[in-house]
């Protein structure tokens, strides 16, 4: 396996281009859903964040 520095930079760019979809489609959204985060109690959090890290890695291991 030889990862790239290119491809690294690559998906950190992808992954940049993917967080500024929904502020820029939907602004007004976006900050009520910021608002209901902060609401959350951090299991909540720690949960969504979990499971966001699990189906990140499937992906990659489907992908790759």
């Amino acid at each position: 396996m030889d990862l790239d520095w290119r491809d690294l930079l690559t998906a950190f760019a992808l992954y940049l281009v993917l967080e500024g979809v929904i502020p820029f489609l939907n602004p007004s959204g976006f900050k009520r859903f910021l608002g209901s985060m902060s609401a959350m109690d951090d299991s909540t959090l720690r949960r969504a964040g979990v499971f966001s890290m699990a189906a990140g890695v499937l992906l990659m291991y489907f992908v790759r």
